[in-house]
């Protein structure tokens, strides 16, 4: 008991509908300060450029709301959208912005899909468990997995579109907690996740060149 107790007060506590809706709306932010014309350059080190980067994001954030959707969720594979590049090389998407609507459309097939996530976590029974990759997870998981995608696109954008991007520390700790138990606590919370996903250096910790979360609930 008095383990179980210390863990509890270790704990950052779960992360919510509204972690997910702060960090998207805080990309937002970041995002509209952009160059109008350097939405065609890389972003950070991946290989897309940060319009794509911005279309996968969307389609991230998609993906997850439309895995809770079904009354009975799909337990060994993912709903069957068809995921497909426009180019070689290029991001696999259900989700594709209209360029003819520049920027701020892109940004704005973000915000919804942001909002699409955000909504089926606040309405979907906690016992819901659905398919993932990386461990069948339940509603708080499909949040964290989102506020993960959000936080480090928007790194690498920020990186790509010369912007700054500083989350809050509290939702980095929320979601380190909830997805990767496999990671040293106590350290800056915002440096270890960018660690954790392979972005970063960690004192005493070797770069990470591979890397994955733990959807699976936590007890």
């Amino acid at each position: 008991m008095r383990r179980q107790a210390e863990q509890d007060a270790a704990s950052p506590g779960p992360v919510t509908p509204d972690d997910l809706d702060q960090v998207v709306q805080l990309a937002l932010v970041a995002l509209r300060e952009a160059p109008p014309d350097a939405w065609g350059g890389k972003a950070g080190a991946l290989e897309w450029d940060c319009w794509e980067t911005v279309e996968h994001l969307a389609d991230d954030l998609f993906a997850y709301a439309a895995q809770l959707g079904p009354r009975q969720p799909p337990m060994d594979s993912e709903v069957p959208f068809v995921w497909e590049p426009r180019r070689p090389g290029g991001p696999s998407n259900a989700i594709h912005a209209d360029r003819a609507a520049g920027p701020a459309g892109l940004l704005q097939v973000l915000e919804a899909s942001g909002a699409l996530l955000i909504a089926m976590v606040r309405t979907t029974p906690p016992t819901t468990r659905a398919y993932h990759g990386f461990g069948v997870s339940d509603p708080e998981g499909f949040a964290a997995m989102g506020v993960v995608e959000t936080l480090v696109h928007t790194y690498d954008l920020a990186e790509g579109l010369g912007l700054k991007w500083a989350p809050p520390a509290d939702v980095c700790a929320r979601v380190l907690h909830r997805l990767f138990p496999d990671v040293p606590s106590g350290d800056d919370p915002w440096p270890t996740l960018l660690w954790a996903t392979g972005r970063g250096e960690l004192p005493g910790q070797a770069r990470r060149t591979s890397w994955r979360w733990y959807g699976e609930p936590r007890g």
